[in-house]
């Protein structure tokens, strides 16, 4: 059951390559797939499924594919059966129970298909989800939930799986582990969770449009990485010297060639050495200095040309470095204050929640637990059924799971003008760099960027608009983000001053942040951890999620 990879190319429509050439065979068993946003993870999936079509090779299954996107389709209306793919089937049988035969071919072998469905369900901790359900009753992680359920339903022999962790708590994160441990023929993930990526049996990486496979998990993965950055550091240190020993040698050979030409001539006069004599001397002594200089100048390009071969193995680390003063909130300020609130049967005890000065919260709960709806609450985007909340001057930015504050269409650096206004276009570039939007990445429309690239997109439009944002709210701002991606962010919101609300199931990026207070939403209401100040969360024992 493998996928084969035969010199599979291709190239956005702008030209902006994404893979070259990719020969290579993913056979049974785990594979991560690992990659710096932008290079290319989604998409490979999305060629291997058939979604994207190469502009050279090809990308082949062997046996029945099953495919979880990163982005799922959402369609508000749309019901669990819908999404599982069984309504049809389930649609049929009951016509056929109330007496219309002719759909017997449609029911064929599934009559067993609604128990089959509960059960995939079930085994996935949906077991109160009913297959009637509408989608938008669904929480973000049950949404993915239930598009995982639906591909185990084909019974794939090859599962791809892009960023499936997302918007997934931890209990939701360790059934889908489970799944994984248990797969039984060929699977595919990209993914930025690292438990995800400890359970597999290789790491696939995208370098450069190629493919290149390590045995053994993620650590083993970063302990090869490591070892060969550490030999790619001597091997530049070594073309350094050496680039640097055969431009003295050149200098001092032509130090030497001019030395003796011209001592040559000072003797010349007195020797009485007639004067066509001279000039051939002279000719001699140039063509050898020339000679000499060649020689060496051969030594000095080879020498340049090993630096650059080395140098290319160093991979970049970087990192986002702001600050944004504008962003400043003065302590002991009233930012929002909101009292007993409810949405329809979300925080039945009703939430209390006041943030004042730049204080900075993170929020958690399980899936289901409203952790999105009270940030749209707080942003002003729902009105709650119950209780009031109050907000300040001052501008809130609401960042949402599906980053659809930009406009596909648009490019990045027309996003941050339509934002910022005012600010003169050469500060917008320098803007948009620090966001490791350089070169030609800032003319890319929004729709083209991975959903790291988005996300840095989203934010630098949003911390630069005019005026600069009080409160910032993010909703699980890590999705779609490789390790890289996460160290980038949470460099960014380091410059910023003001209020803010993060949710996430990755408590490790969350203490990064180093959050205030901690504050875990239950189906029931909350629980507000104890002022920290270190970032801790209020339960060291509890394991990230």
């Amino acid at each position: 059951m493998p996928i084969t990879l035969s010199a599979l190319s291709f190239s956005w429509p702008d030209g902006t390559p994404v893979l070259d050439g990719v020969t290579a065979t993913i056979g049974p068993g785990r594979t991560g797939l690992v990659a710096p946003n932008g290079a290319g993870k989604s998409t490979l999936l999305r060629l291997v499924a058939g979604e994207l079509t190469p502009d050279a090779g090809s990308a082949t299954v062997d046996g029945v594919l099953g495919y979880l996107p990163q982005d799922l389709p959402f369609i508000a209306d749309a019901t669990v059966a819908e999404v599982l793919g069984v309504a049809p089937v389930l649609a049929a049988i009951a016509a056929v129970e109330a007496g219309d035969v002719e759909l017997l071919d449609t029911v064929g072998d599934d009559w067993d298909v609604e128990e089959r469905a509960t059960a995939v369900l079930g085994r996935l901790g949906l077991d109160d989800v009913a297959l009637t359900r509408r989608l938008d009753t669904l929480s973000g992680g049950q949404v993915v939930t239930v598009g995982l359920a639906g591909q185990l339903l084909r019974r794939p022999d090859v599962l791809l799986l892009d960023e499936p962790t997302n918007n997934l708590d931890g209990a939701a994160r360790a059934r889908l582990y489970d799944v994984v441990d248990g797969f039984p023929g060929t699977l595919v993930v990209a993914s930025h969770d690292r438990e995800l990526l400890e359970r597999v049996d290789r790491i696939a990486e995208l370098d450069g449009g190629g493919l290149r496979t390590t045995s053994g998990p993620f650590s083993a993965w970063e302990a090869a990485v490591a070892a060969e950055q550490e030999a790619v550091a001597r091997e530049v240190q070594t073309a350094e010297q050496a680039l640097r020993r055969e431009k003295k040698e050149k200098q001092e050979a032509r130090e030497r060639a001019e030395r003796r030409a011209g001592s040559a001539a000072r003797r010349a006069p007195d020797a009485g050495i007639p004067t066509i004599l001279l000039g051939a001397r002279k000719r001699r002594a140039q063509e050898s200095a020339g000679r000499a200089d060649g020689t060496h100048g051969d030594r000095v390009d080879r020498a340049r040309e090993r630096l650059d071969r080395a140098e290319q193995g160093v991979r970049a680390d970087q990192r986002i470095v702001l600050d944004l003063p504008g962003t400043e909130v003065p302590a002991g300020r009233t930012v929002v204050e909101a009292v007993g609130v409810r949405v329809r049967e979300l925080f039945g005890v009703g939430i209390d929640l006041e943030l004042r000065g730049p204080e900075r919260v993170a929020l958690t709960g399980p899936n289901g637990s409203g952790k999105s709806t009270l940030l749209r609450v707080l942003a002003g985007d729902l009105e709650p059924d119950a209780g009031t909340v109050r907000r300040t001057a001052g501008r809130v930015a609401y960042l949402s799971q599906r980053l659809d504050l930009l406009d596909p269409a648009t490019t990045v650096a027309d996003a941050l003008a339509a934002a910022a206004p005012e600010r003169p276009e050469a500060e917008r570039r320098t803007l948009l760099a620090r966001f490791l939007f350089r070169g030609d990445r800032a003319a890319l429309p929004v729709g083209a960027l991975s959903g790291g690239e988005r996300l840095r997109a989203t934010l630098a439009a949003t911390l630069f608009a005019e005026p600069a944002p009080q409160l910032l709210l993010l909703d699980e701002p890590t999705n779609n983000l490789d390790l890289v991606g996460v160290a980038q962010l949470t460099s960014a919101l380091e410059g910023y001053r003001g209020a803010l609300v993060a949710v996430s199931h990755d408590h490790r990026f969350l203490a990064a942040l180093a959050p205030d207070r901690w504050v875990e939403l239950s189906p029931g209401g909350s629980s507000a951890g104890p002022r920290t100040g270190g970032g801790a969360p209020p339960d060291p024992a509890r394991p990230p999620s």
